[in-house]
């Protein structure tokens, strides 16, 4: 993609993006809640876009289906490999690659899916024209996102307060809002359809939480690589991002707040 013009914008998410094996402890059950949203049959064609560690992937195999999964971050894939093993369902396919370009002829799959993961695309038209693209007519669309007015959506904001993104990336809280989601997917679907859902995610305080996120969230590890030679500024994010916790703690648990979509091509 010689002309991308975010090729180094991707290499950075990329890279952040590799420390995120340990929070698919926390993703796998709402994996399988997106997974039976979508409505996945035994024999359909699926692709888990922004696969990650694989866990929606192996859930929609597990039930019959016939699966390729593609991520932008090969530490991922291979642990996802490593997981498929486990799981006895060596025939899933696994490719690297880009939302924004993805590499599978017009109207391939039965079913395209992504749980948190296409929303990071930097232009949400050209990811969103590829999904529908490599989806045949009457296939269905469905994916998770993060809502703008919950936890993670205010997180992320808070994460482009203090490193804003390049011109022309599109807000990742975005995708959690239900006008932008029908404007976005526009005439080229039928029969939206939102559900939602809770994510727990253990900790013992918000400087519990924070400690971990940052160290295993893309976007946070790279906000934390950016501060660290503006100890003040890095100590003020940290600060607003425990503040940003503490309603969303109780019986040690973090809620996050979750949208699923679902969509037929027409």
């Amino acid at each position: 993609m010689t002309s991308d013009p975010f090729v180094e914008f991707k290499s950075r998410q990329r890279e952040g993006w590799a420390y995120f094996a340990p929070l698919e402890v926390y993703t796998t059950p709402p994996a399988a809640h997106l997974v039976r949203f979508a409505g996945v049959r035994p024999g359909q064609t699926v692709l888990d876009v922004a696969t990650g560690t694989g866990v929606v992937a192996i859930t929609a195999r597990r039930g019959g289906a016939v699966v390729t999964g593609l991520d932008l971050t090969p530490e991922l894939l291979e642990r996802a490999r490593k997981h498929a093993v486990l799981a006895d369902v060596n025939d899933i396919t696994w490719r690297e690659g880009d939302v924004e370009s993805l590499p599978f002829a017009d109207g391939s799959f039965d079913v395209v899916l992504s749980q948190f993961g296409h929303m990071f695309a930097p232009r949400p038209e050209v990811a969103t024209h590829e999904m529908l693209r490599v989806l045949k007519s009457g296939g269905r669309l469905a994916f998770a996102t993060w809502p703008p007015e919950h936890f993670i959506g205010k997180m992320f904001s808070l994460v482009g307060k203090y490193v804003p993104p390049p011109t022309g990336v599109a807000p990742t809280p975005e995708w959690g809002d239900l006008a932008v989601i029908r404007e976005r997917l526009g005439r080229g679907v039928r029969d939206i359809f939102f559900e939602r859902g809770v994510m727990v995610f253990p900790a013992l305080s918000p400087q519990h939480y924070r400690d971990t996120i940052e160290k295993t969230s893309g976007p946070l590890v790279k906000l934390v690589q950016r501060l660290q030679d503006d100890r003040e500024k890095l100590d003020a994010f940290r600060k607003e991002l425990e503040a940003l916790v503490v309603p969303y703690l109780a019986d040690n648990v973090v809620q996050h707040d979750y949208l699923l979509t679902r969509a037929i091509r027409v």
